[in-house]
């Protein structure tokens, strides 16, 4: 149940204009946006940077973006947002599904990670997400594969779903409807992760039939 109900058609021009602004051509408005639009002087402002990390603008490439924004949605258990990009950009990303099973509820020392870019996302974000920096030794990797544009689009955008998925787990934003649910990777929700032992053996990256 909503605790703020996305707004809902016919909708004031006002209204209609900055939704049709927020989504591609010929979309019907998300319910995060039909939610953001109750604060119509928020999400005016929010649209420019909004549309910025969604851009081609972006240093990052779209595949970079993605396990980023899935990695931190899931960290802060944001079903809805996750949710909303696994159903746009995964298959467009090349992301598979035990890849996306390991961002879910497994980490950069999947196998499935064959790429140390790849693992530098993961490691970033969940950094940033438990402690709110980067130790000196992931700084030394980060600045030794991104440049520093890349580097700053890459805390800025764990940051900004951060606050996204504040905004959609406390307004109880209903999930999409084309969105998969999360319990077709795992029925464990939201994931509570746990930073690995060290001696521990990598979790193989497993595909969704094969999770226990």
């Amino acid at each position: 149940m909503p605790r703020l109900s996305p707004l809902e058609p016919p909708y004031e021009p006002e209204v209609e204009a900055r939704l049709s602004a927020m989504m591609p051509p010929g979309t019907p408005p998300i319910g995060l946006f039909r939610t953001f639009v109750k604060n119509m002087p928020m999400a005016a402002a929010m649209d420019g940077w909004g549309r910025y990390e969604l851009s081609k603008r972006l240093s990052l490439s779209l595949r970079d973006r993605e396990i980023v924004i899935d990695r931190t949605t899931a960290r802060c258990g944001c079903e809805y947002e996750w949710g909303v990009h696994v159903a746009f950009f995964a298959e467009r990303t090349g992301l598979t599904g035990g890849q996306l099973t390991s961002l879910t509820y497994g980490d950069a020392r999947d196998p499935c990670w064959e790429h140390e870019r790849d693992r530098l996302l993961i490691e970033a974000a969940d950094a940033l997400h438990d402690t709110a920096d980067v130790d000196g030794g992931l700084w030394h990797r980060l600045a030794a594969e991104f440049t520093e544009a890349q580097l700053l689009d890459l805390f800025l955008l764990c940051g900004w779903y951060h606050a996204i998925s504040f905004a959609a787990n406390a307004a109880r934003v209903p999930l999409e409807p084309a969105a998969p649910p999360v319990a077709d990777l795992n029925p464990r929700w939201p994931p509570s992760l746990v930073p690995p032992v060290p001696s521990a053996p990598p979790a193989p990256c497993l595909s969704p039939q094969q999770r226990p």
